[in-house]
């Protein structure tokens, strides 16, 4: 059986038509990218996120515009590396930043970010997206003005068992946490929020379930920390606080996380303007806590998204400010990280997704 990986760049656009969703075959062996299919005059189209099986592709479309996003599907041509448009439909508010789909492939979380909620989509068989079946508004504030003045949807996460969502409000400084229910109708909805409150100043903005499902990790943008949960039952548990820059900064701005396919190391990405880095710590696979281990620069400005590789063996950094995708090969046993040589290079990079596909 052959296998082929592809990787699924998605960009900001300058708010005009352009360039958005570019697509690569990736080589396991090598490192190396062979550019396949460009997504031309789509705007600000600044995050995705395949299905599980890896089929559809969905983007946020229009983000960071004064007017309602969009969330776009896409059916995945994984011979050729080739994407065709299927449907798109309204976000339901302004700067749709972040999509999460439930572990079955049947439902669709979007937040945004300036309107603070989160819509909630149904995907049929075919991939596209049914009308918005459901939006929870936000409102609340915290401490830094200017950034916190009023909630910021900034992500979501369904928990490993399926049966939970939890909602990272950057403005408010809160997980928001909603019971996952499926009627005997079909009718999918998010309901009984509870709140898990972080530390004032924090921002929290992704997170991620370790593999064991165990543990949970949330990076947060305005302290650039990260924070690590027990996980039980759609409970989080306050573990510890670690700090994801190598040195104090006057303003942070911590980005992504992402845990290697193994679960044995955890990673975030910092963006400057004095670090751009990734900050990598080992995970007791026991107790859940972290221990650091090192600090990769980045190379280049900016790096608001990575992504590990399917294999494990390789991470990839879009660097939006810098206009480069770097590609480090990633030690399995110590979790360091080492450069290529070899670069993507394109304009404002910031989303970034791989799948390895069989053919038969």
């Amino acid at each position: 059986m052959d296998k082929t990986t592809l990787l699924f760049v998605g960009s900001f656009t300058n708010k005009e038509p352009g360039a958005g969703i570019h697509v690569f075959a990736f080589n396991n062996e090598t490192g190396e990218s062979a550019l396949k299919f460009v997504l031309d005059s789509i705007t600000n189209t600044s995050f995705l996120k395949l299905s599980p099986n890896g089929k559809y592709l969905y983007s946020v479309v229009e983000s960071q515009m004064q007017y309602h996003g969009m969330v776009a599907a896409f059916s995945v041509d994984s011979i050729n590396g080739k994407l065709k448009f299927i449907n798109n439909q309204d976000c339901g508010g302004r700067n749709p930043v972040h999509l999460e789909i439930d572990t079955k492939g049947e439902i669709l979380v979007n937040s945004n970010y300036t309107d603070p909620s989160l819509s909630v989509f149904k995907i049929s068989t075919d991939g596209s997206l049914n009308e918005c079946v459901q939006i929870l508004r936000f409102k609340d504030s915290s401490i830094i003005e200017g950034r916190q003045n009023k909630a910021h949807i900034h992500s979501s996460n369904f928990s490993p068992d399926n049966q939970y969502l939890f909602a990272h409000d950057l403005g408010a400084d809160k997980i928001r946490g909603f019971d996952f229910v499926i009627t005997d109708r079909g009718e999918t909805f998010l309901q009984n929020e509870k709140q898990i409150k972080m530390k004032p100043g924090s921002g929290p903005r992704h997170f991620v379930f370790h593999p064991n499902c165990k543990f949970g990790y949330s990076i947060s943008e305005l302290s650039g920390k990260i924070t690590a949960f027990s996980y039980d039952s759609g409970n989080l548990g306050f573990m510890e606080d670690y700090q994801s820059y190598s040195n104090e900064q006057e303003i942070y701005r911590a980005a992504d996380i992402h845990i290697s396919p193994d679960g044995n190391f955890l990673y975030a990405s910092n963006r400057g303007p004095e670090e751009d880095s990734i900050s990598i710590f080992a995970i007791n696979q026991v107790s859940g806590k972290l221990h650091l281990i090192d600090h990769e620069p980045t190379y280049g400005k900016h790096p608001r998204n990575f992504t590990i590789d399917p294999s494990g063996k390789y991470l990839l950094v879009a660097n939006q400010d810098s206009n480069n995708i770097v590609i480090f090969k990633r030690n399995i046993k110590t979790g360091k990280l080492s450069k290529l040589e070899q670069e993507i290079q394109l304009m404002s990079p910031s989303s970034l997704q791989m799948h390895t596909y069989t053919k038969n």
